[in-house]
């Protein structure tokens, strides 16, 4: 110090210091009742800045009376310029841990608008919140007078070293981004690998991306195996999707009035049932003469993938129902033989008293199974 402090130094940095706390209280007061009209207000991004000015407004205030007080005081150059070094490093840290939370939140919401579901892609937030805070460091660091220069020459140096290390989990970070930025796959998507996972993809981190199942299991799959594999997405590039649905009919059936009578089935299901597209227009096609039956695909409409299987389960009661109640017969597969005589071509007549599993043999023909042997002698003859 260059001389002593008095009491009225004293004094005037202590009322500075109580000065800057009771501004930092009434701030935070202030800024918390801003808060409440905040949440009621249907833009997310207003919550955000007014969560981070409480909590960098109150610390600036504080730190301003410190920074009065320790002015009063008579301190030398070099007690002054350390606690002008150290106020501004808590600012620094303050402001930065509120950036972080800010710009993060602002990455959150955009990635939820984009991809319409309540799960995140959290691989752009942890990302920004890395790059925040590293800045934040960064300048603390060239505030209090540590060069940074080498520290980022030694960064790039290591950084190879931990980049040949890390092999695997690089590939799985940038090819998280990859699949993000591409909009192949977002959250909420449902998608079917050519391994046979399927599922709604719930998030995309840094490392690995989480499928939920249609039975409420997380499958975890890299994100390095989820590029390089091929996939199926069933929601995009719409999310409404068509359903074939196998029908067949007896050839004795007039396939006007079973045309007639599968449209107004569909057109039933689609606008009752809950998931399809009730403007959907029926479809029918008959394709195929079977063996008993003659085939026909019937194109449902669904809204969402999982819809499917409820729409198909009320069609087929319903058509079944109206089938039944029209007259028109669906047939079981059935198969007919017929044994024929080798020489005449006429049907062969079985035995009666034929044994069962016996293999009926024609007239000069030789029974299956090994053949007789002759017996021999004692004396080789």
């Amino acid at each position: 110090m260059n001389r002593t402090p008095t009491v009225d130094d004293l004094v005037l940095a202590g009322t500075a210091l109580a000065a800057g706390l009771l501004a930092g209280f009434l701030l935070r007061m202030l800024l918390r009742w801003l808060g409440g009209h905040a949440e009621r207000t249907r833009w997310g991004g207003d919550d955000l800045l007014v969560d981070a000015l409480r909590t960098v407004v109150p610390w600036v205030a504080i730190t301003g009376g410190a920074a009065v007080g320790a002015a009063v005081l008579p301190f030398n150059g070099t007690v002054r310029r350390h606690i002008s070094q150290s106020l501004t490093v808590l600012l620094i840290v303050v402001v930065t841990l509120a950036a972080a939370r800010v710009i993060t939140g602002l990455v959150r919401a955009v990635t939820q608008s984009r991809s319409a579901v309540a799960g995140s892609a959290t691989i752009f937030v942890n990302i920004t919140r890395v790059v925040v805070l590293a800045i934040g460091f960064l300048v603390g660091l060239q505030t209090l007078g540590i060069s940074i220069a080498p520290l980022l020459t030694a960064l790039g140096v290591g950084g190879l070293a931990v980049a040949l290390a890390l092999q695997d989990t690089l590939a799985n970070l940038f090819a998280g981004v990859h699949i993000l930025a591409s909009k192949t796959v977002q959250p909420g998507d449902y998608i079917r690998l050519s391994s046979g996972e399927e599922g709604y993809v719930e998030d995309i981190n840094w490392r690995q991306t989480a499928i939920r199942q249609l039975s409420n299991n997380l499958v975890i799959i890299p994100n390095g195996r989820l590029a390089g594999t091929n996939m199926t997405n069933y929601t995009r590039p719409e999310q409404q999707l068509t359903v074939l649905v196998q029908v067949g009919v007896g050839y004795d059936a007039d396939l006007e009035h079973v045309e007639e009578v599968t449209s107004e089935v569909v057109a039933e299901v689609m606008a009752e049932i809950t998931g399809a597209v009730p403007d959907h227009e029926p479809a029918v096609r008959f394709h195929t003469f079977g063996d008993s039956r003659i085939g026909f695909t019937v194109v449902l409409g669904v809204g969402e993938f999982s819809d499917q299987y409820r729409i198909q389960h009320e069609f087929i009661k319903r058509l079944h129902r109206r089938y039944r109640a029209e007259g028109i017969h669906i047939p079981a597969p059935t198969q007919r033989v017929e044994l024929h005589r080798a020489a005449t071509g006429g049907s062969a007549e079985l035995p009666a008293d034929l044994p069962e599993g016996a293999i009926p043999v024609q007239r000069g023909e030789r029974a299956p199974g090994p053949r007789p042997r002759r017996h021999r002698e004692p004396d080789g003859r």
